[in-house]
């Protein structure tokens, strides 16, 4: 048994959604035993003897997973060890088992020297103000004593079996499916060959040092090789996952990325069909024409700050049937758990699009589109992002504009709006427009960047 120590980790860890750094700079296998302990003193506190682990395929995963293992087990948390699975496995786990806790130790989409840990403790997914709680544990040594037991459990099968008993494809579909060399790859190509469709694999093998493309299928550079495999195999659709699944890319048969707000306008009929009057609730980062093809199927479109814990925490009180956000984050409740799940959510498409025998690309002609622009960043130091955007919102000047301020500030107009918020995630600002042509877009931009500038001349706005 590995002898671990219990120390302060630092700030800068401790993000909005999860724990996340630089493994061997910023955290290493003794920090994931002092946090471990930390959880263990919340577990207590919530009531809770046993949590499920699962990690993803990074290099460091098995290593941190191993000590996060230990320090539950010394608190006396009861540890079950899912394995190796997409972070939606995990989550899956936490509804069907009667272990509404559990942890995932996983990078995400950050490069291969990163790793971190999603929780969720007694059923909500943490966030936060949660993880500030955490790391003051963390700071104060907190800690229980006691010994847990510890079991493995396979749950891959069981997962697999409830996405086929849901899902029924009209007609076959050839798809191409790019894994990154991420997670995914130990389940997505199966299923969906168990549905029927005949798939195409583009980096499946997982390894922890992505040596072909980076894991987030958000960058459409990352989707290069997806778009020349669907237009050389003739697919009918390319779908791509990040680092630990839980965020979906799709590409259709004449090499176009749709982006998530359009996926969220394409699913949204068909859930309110069966849910009328549902909610369906999405990020600001959002299209305006969403809210629209929500409200045309008489559903109730509910926006909502970015990062997928607070999606979440939103979908729940509003008991919404459906939920996304432009990172590529897709909540189903109709029929499904309620949490983001890219390989379910790749599912529900592919069964929409098998019930028509048009292309992909012609059954996404009918769903609005606008100028945009993807995510912009704009760097900023890490310590000052969040102040410049109090400065910002304060000062900032956008007369004949609605201003929405729930996750720093969309200007919306009449003709189009834009975006500015800080990165939860990176220290950036991040910027995004729509219009309905190219001449709005740009005199959006242009009320932004004198905005901006008035705040601080000195900032890089690559716009």
């Amino acid at each position: 048994m590995h002898a671990y120590q219990q120390r302060v980790v630092e700030r800068s860890v401790f993000r909005a959604y999860d724990i996340r750094g630089i493994i061997g700079e910023q955290l290493d296998a003794n920090a994931f035993y002092s946090i471990a302990k930390a959880i263990s003193c919340r577990l207590h506190a919530l009531g809770r003897s046993t949590i499920l682990l699962a990690r993803d395929g990074r290099l460091t995963s098995n290593t941190l997973s191993d000590a996060i293992a230990q320090g539950l087990l010394d608190s006396g948390i009861d540890v079950i060890d899912l394995g190796t699975v997409p972070t939606p496995v995990m989550y899956y786990a936490t509804h069907v088992y009667g272990v509404d806790s559990g942890l995932m130790i996983t990078g995400s989409h950050n490069p291969a020297d990163y790793n971190g840990i999603k929780m969720v403790l007694a059923g909500t997914t943490l966030a936060q103000e949660h993880i500030d709680l955490l790391f003051d544990l963390v700071t104060t040594g907190a800690a229980r004593q006691g010994q847990g037991h510890y079991q493995r459990f396979d749950i891959l099968g069981d997962y697999q079996q409830r996405i086929l008993g849901d899902i029924r494809l009209n007609r076959p579909l050839k798809v191409v499916i790019d894994c990154g060399n991420g997670i995914s790859g130990v389940i997505a190509p199966e299923v969906l060959r168990q549905l029927g469709c005949d798939v195409i694999e583009l980096y499946c093998d997982v390894d922890g040092h992505f040596p072909n493309h980076h894991p987030d299928p958000t960058v459409e550079a990352n989707l290069v090789d997806l778009k020349a495999a669907v237009l050389a195999h003739q697919a009918d659709i390319g779908l791509a996952f990040d680092g630990d699944g839980d965020r979906l890319g799709v590409v259709t048969n004449v090499g176009e990325l749709i982006w998530p707000d359009r996926l969220m306008m394409f699913y949204a009929p068909h859930v309110l069909q069966s849910n009328p009057g549902g909610t369906i609730v999405f990020d600001v980062k959002c299209s305006s024409h969403l809210a629209n093809v929500i409200r045309q199927a008489n559903g109730i479109a509910k926006m909502c700050p970015t990062g997928h814990s607070l999606v979440k925490k939103v979908m729940k009180d509003e008991r919404a049937v459906l939920a996304g956000e432009m990172s590529g984050h897709l909540f189903f409740k109709d029929r499904w758990y309620g949490f983001d799940d890219a390989l379910y959510s790749a599912c529900r498409l592919l069964e929409i699009l098998s019930l028509s025998s048009d292309t992909v690309s012609n059954q996404f002609m009918a769903v609005p589109n606008s100028i945009n622009t993807p995510e912009i960043k704009i760097p900023i130091v890490e310590s000052q992002k969040f102040a410049f955007m109090e400065h910002f919102t304060a000062r900032a000047h956008f007369p004949d504009a609605e201003l929405i301020s729930i996750d720093g500030l969309r200007v919306e107009y009449e003709h189009g709006w834009g975006l500015l918020r800080a990165s939860n995630t990176t220290p950036c600002l991040i910027a995004r427009f729509e219009a309905q042509d190219h001449e709005s877009l740009f005199k959006i931009q242009a009320v932004f960047k004198t905005q901006l500038q008035a705040v601080d001349e000195h900032l890089m706005i690559p716009f």
